[in-house]
């Protein structure tokens, strides 16, 4: 942790506020969040709560990049390794989840740590929704669900960015509730869900700090990179294959990046390398839609 950091937080806990304290730290993917998470979480003697989408997976370790045991430095975190690979967990699931650990902290006189790099489990814990009242357009859904299961996840998206491409850059191709929902609202209103009436009421006073800046993006891409490759050393594919045989090829674990390109590498229907290849791409402009999403929190 460098001094500047130091600084922050020391003058952060100095100061008088209102609401509870929480510190977030954020960034794209690989950029040293977990690091940065655990030297400040023992400064503070307080846990981490993780704000990624895909740790919550139980044993879907090295393809996420899941904090080791050696890792944490005895450090608690919560909210890993909660739901198996077979099932769809929502926002709301991880806002009614996440809660009630942050506050058994804040109960304590303890300063929590919010860490991931997800931005709609970061919004969920830091606002409560106060959403106008709308009638969801059930047909349309169902149209929409039916256009996904038969032409993809990655066609949804492509719908929505077509329409609305501000906000489907901030959502990831597999968040397919997110986008039939900015596509419903687009549809309704003609304006783009970023846009909406909704309106968002803080429940913490946050310190955002990030490891990331936009003068080390070409170093970031590095990192990402060889990050998949020492991911493959680490027996990712090993990992997928006992995944697959004890959930099954389909479950939706296994629908997410670093294991859908591996799975179709595993089914013989592309090389390992182009796997590697495409892990990379996919995880590079993953990390650009979490750029854009973070720049609210600077």
């Amino acid at each position: 942790m460098d001094q500047n950091t130091l600084s922050k937080i020391k003058n952060y806990i100095e100061k008088n506020s209102i609401l509870p304290k929480i510190i977030v730290i954020y960034g794209p993917t690989a950029c040293g969040k977990t690091s940065l998470s655990i030297e400040v979480a023992k400064f503070l003697e307080t846990e981490i709560i993780s704000a990624d989408s895909r740790q919550i997976y139980q044993d879907m370790d090295i393809g996420t990049g899941k904090v080791t045991e050696e890792e944490m430095q005895g450090v608690p975190h919560h909210m890993l390794d909660i739901i198996s690979p077979l099932e769809i967990f929502s926002m709301a699931e991880y806002e009614k989840q996440a809660l009630p650990s942050i506050e058994n902290l804040i109960n304590r006189w303890k300063i929590p740590v919010l860490c991931g790099g997800t931005g709609l489990y970061i919004d969920a814990i830091l606002y409560k929704m106060a959403r106008p009242d709308s009638e969801p357009d059930w047909k349309y859904r169902e149209e929409l669900e039916n256009i996904r299961l038969e032409k993809g996840n990655q066609f949804l998206w492509n719908m929505l960015f077509s329409v609305d491409p501000e906000y489907a850059k901030e959502l990831e191709v597999n968040n397919f509730r997110y986008v039939m929902r900015g596509l419903e609202v687009f549809r309704e209103t003609g304006i783009s869900k970023r846009d909406s009436k909704d309106t968002k009421i803080l429940r913490f006073d946050p310190l955002f700090i990030t490891p990331y800046s936009d003068e080390n993006r070409e170093n970031l891409y590095r990192n990402i990179n060889t990050r998949v490759r020492s991911m493959f050393d680490m027996g990712l594919e090993n990992e997928i294959l006992k995944i697959a045989e004890k959930y099954g090829w389909n479950c939706p674990g296994l629908t997410t990046i670093g294991y859908k390109e591996v799975v179709d590498s595993l089914q013989g229907k592309i090389s390992k390398d182009r796997a590697i290849e495409l892990i990379q791409q996919h995880s590079r402009n993953y990390a650009k839609r979490q750029i854009t999403w973070n720049k609210k929190y600077i």
